[in-house]
């Protein structure tokens, strides 16, 4: 059985983390198969949004295989953690919009790769954690640095420090998810809100993440300019002149990519 499940529908590519059995904690096997995805699609025209979610209606992802984890010598600990480092790496860099729908429990590793999504909506069951500190070690996979500039220092500190886990609706108030929704509807709610991703001109949204992601890493001032340097590529596109050609003819814009 594929350890992540792919399928590709109207411009969107879904990928589904499929260890229920192990709560779908990121294997060897699974984050080479999620890097493979990842490279493959990047650069495929037909995808437009990539959906991030996992098997069950228990868990997205526990993180990282500790029993798997616990047969490694320390240099294939580091191999293996920069595996994962690698994977919610590319996830945030992937050059088109990433939903993630979280159908569970997620919690180190598994909340770190959601981080990395540029959305974030999950079932009412869900909960979030960064447990690592009480297995004798950090976050490495991004969670010391994502989830203080999402939720704020003060609460992510509290969090790290104590292993606290928020509930969906806590989730939600901090400002960690876009949306909960009840548990059955998730994939469809996910799946709508992906293909409205999908509709709109699939350049701009990636020129678009490219400047949100960039800006606000530096200053207002540097930030309008990388916000400039993106719309200059947009200029001369043919999905530029068909929003515009779509607006004056009073008719939903075909766009393509180019």
């Amino acid at each position: 059985m594929a350890v992540v499940l792919s399928h590709v529908e109207d411009h969107v590519g879904k990928l589904t983390l499929n260890r229920p059995e192990a709560a779908n904690a990121f294997s060897l096997e699974m984050l080479r198969e999620l890097m493979n995805h990842l490279q493959e699609w990047k650069n495929e025209r037909d995808i437009r949004v990539l959906l991030l979610t996992g098997a069950g209606e228990k868990v997205f992802s526990a993180g990282a295989d500790l029993k798997e984890r616990a047969n490694m010598n320390e240099d294939e600990v580091r191999e293996a953690v920069g595996l994962i480092r690698k994977v919610v790496q590319s996830v945030h860099e992937f050059p088109k919009p990433v939903i993630c729908a979280i159908n569970g429990a997620a919690i180190g590793g598994g909340l770190e790769l959601a981080l990395a999504c540029d959305l974030r909506i999950a079932s009412e069951n869900a909960s979030f954690a960064l447990s690592e500190t009480g297995l004798g070690i950090i976050p490495g996979a991004g969670g010391t640095q994502r989830l203080p500039r999402l939720i704020g220092v003060h609460k992510a500190k509290e969090m790290i420090y104590t292993g606290r886990r928020l509930t969906a609706t806590e989730a939600l108030q901090e400002g960690l998810l876009l949306k909960v929704t009840y548990r059955k509807e998730l994939q469809d709610v996910g799946m709508d809100l992906a293909y409205d991703v999908s509709q709109r001109a699939p350049l701009a949204n990636s020129l678009a993440k490219q400047a949100i992601n960039q800006g606000i890493e530096t200053d207002l001032e540097h930030g309008m300019e990388i916000e400039a340097e993106a719309y200059e590529k947009i200029i001369p596109t043919k999905d530029r002149l068909e929003g515009l050609a779509a607006f004056k003819e009073k008719r939903s814009p075909k766009f393509t990519g180019e």
